[in-house]
């Protein structure tokens, strides 16, 4: 394909995205709040666990296929066989010889057996990719300093934050942008992870990304430096001016520093003398789940806050003493992107009646993954149970409907900088506020 039918077709597949986008009003929230991946692939309430037994299994009927003849197994001689023949194959017949990675074959394999539940929550991670997801539950970006998530409508990377004095942020990367293309590569049906490895890179390096933005006719080419370790802000606040001591806190999404800078910005608002507050959740897709119940803890009164449980039946429950329950007036915001760990918080908060949730229903994942570490360096994310809000809602592919339903007005925020969801909830607080 030469350049020109390969501009032709970036140019058709950006008319197909324009029309799309037109019928989507779903898109128009892109560019508020903060759907948050923090350059991550940002884990939807994971446990870590130690556990190399599907990497020693392998290992062991790989040693003994002649004595296999379980048909229960996947890994049997006729399956062993089979891939020694494709394997033959490619290095006998496949004409591009220099791009065969034996390591990226192997990979492929086990790639492939997770791929074949249907579970966009289940995946095998190779070490780096490990590496990254870990390193970005901890609060730790090594690339850009652009947020990222899955535009779920397109099936396609966005950027949806930018880090203050980062790289994406001198490069003029937006929230909402759509990465179309890393490297020259199409993101469409890439997962999280996988967007976020070949955004990652070494120090100083260059990426080049394809930008879909909304109000732009043509798709945007941006080359970025990738830069050094960043530390994640997951939490931001302040006081709302021309507000009888209103606060506003915003976490984009649950990690392990997200405890700490929640402790901290409630403490400074209260400082400031804050008589009612709104708990931003907008567009949060997560993240950890030992981080949203102790944020929880702080709170909500004593009892229940969310409970899983796994194909068994078994039942694991987590609690709150009550002794932090927040006293003021609170507001929720929520929209068709806060997931999992934002919607175990808010559903807890609307099951006790603690504050009014007011925006769209939320995106509706109300299952856990779990880790498991391989020998190898590599690991298994799996889902493994279910979980249920205090009241006994599982809410999974369902979400949770706010108590006030309100769209988020695109227009008011661009021409006019009003976010009318904030604008109501200030509303609400203030006639509840003695």
């Amino acid at each position: 394909m030469d350049r020109s039918e390969e501009v032709d077709n970036k140019a058709e597949s950006l008319a197909e995205l324009n029309e799309e986008n037109k019928n989507q009003k779903a898109s128009r929230e892109f560019r508020n709040g903060v759907i948050t991946g923090s350059l991550v692939a940002a884990l939807l309430l994971i446990g870590i666990y130690a556990g190399s037994m599907a990497y020693q299994m392998y290992k062991v009927r790989e040693a003994r296929a002649d004595v296999i003849e379980s048909d229960e197994s996947v890994i049997n001689q006729d399956t062993l066989q089979k891939m020694k023949v494709i394997e033959d194959a490619i290095a006998d017949y496949y004409y591009y010889e220099d791009n065969i990675s034996y390591e990226g074959l192997q990979d492929g394999i086990y790639k492939g057996m997770v791929n074949s539940l249907g579970d966009p929550y289940s995946e095998y991670y190779s070490k780096e990719e490990l590496e990254e997801v870990m390193s970005s539950n901890m609060g730790i970006s090594y690339g850009i300093g652009a947020y990222i998530s899955i535009n779920k409508q397109m099936n396609m990377a966005m950027i949806s934050g930018v880090m203050e004095e980062s790289p994406a942020l001198d490069a003029g990367l937006r929230e909402g942008d759509i990465i179309y293309e890393v490297d020259g590569e199409s993101t469409q049906g890439m997962s999280l992870t996988q967007v976020v490895s070949r955004v990652k890179g070494k120090e100083n390096t260059n990426v080049h990304l394809t930008i879909y933005r909304e109000s732009e006719n043509d798709l945007l080419e941006m080359d970025i430096k990738r830069a050094k370790r960043l530390e994640t802000t997951t939490v931001d606040y302040g006081m709302l001016e021309d507000t009888d001591q209103l606060g506003y806190l915003r976490i984009r999404e649950f990690d392990s520093v997200t405890v700490d800078q929640f402790t901290e910005a409630m403490a400074e608002l209260k400082g400031h003398g804050m008589k009612g507050m709104i708990l931003d959740l907008r567009s949060n897709p997560g993240g950890d789940l030992a981080a949203v119940v102790e944020i929880a803890r702080k709170i909500l009164p004593e009892g229940l806050i969310v409970y899983t449980e796994d194909k068994a039946g078994n039942r694991k429950e987590y609690t709150g003493d009550g002794k932090r329950e927040i006293d003021i007036p609170l507001v929720v915001l929520v929209n068709e992107y806060s997931a999992s760990a934002s919607e175990i918080l808010a559903g807890a908060i609307q099951d006790y009646n603690k504050g009014t949730l007011i925006g769209t229903t939320t995106y509706g994942k109300g299952i856990v993954q779990q880790i498991q570490k391989l020998d190898d360096g590599t690991a298994l994310k799996l889902t493994i149970s279910a979980y249920y809000t205090p009241a006994g809602r599982n809410i999974h592919g369902i979400g949770i409907e706010p108590d006030i339903e309100l769209e988020y007005d695109y227009e008011a925020s661009e021409n006019e900088g009003i976010d009318n969801q904030v604008e109501k909830a200030i509303e609400i607080l203030e006639g509840k506020i003695e």
